[in-house]
């Protein structure tokens, strides 16, 4: 059987000059502004994780920045 770990990361608004998300009243929600830069920065997060196996499960943006939720296996252990 699979077992996972989770995990739970915070990233400031101040690691993306430009990236803009947001919803408006009517709950549209959109990406505005983004310089090439961008989405690089967001690479450079993803591949970091990636590389210490974790997966992204989801990320969520707000006002302040954005929250990452990801997973990765957890080796069986086998008693003996």
């Amino acid at each position: 059987m699979n077992k996972f770990e989770y995990d739970i990361t915070r990233h400031s608004a101040d690691s993306f000059t430009k990236v803009q998300y947001f919803c408006t009243e009517k709950g549209d929600c959109s990406l505005e502004e983004i310089p090439a830069s961008e989405p690089q920065a967001l690479s450079d997060i993803l591949n970091e994780r990636g590389a210490q196996g974790w997966e992204l499960v989801q990320l969520l943006f707000g006002k302040g920045g954005m929250i990452g939720c990801w997973k990765r296996r957890i080796e069986d252990v086998i008693e003996g």
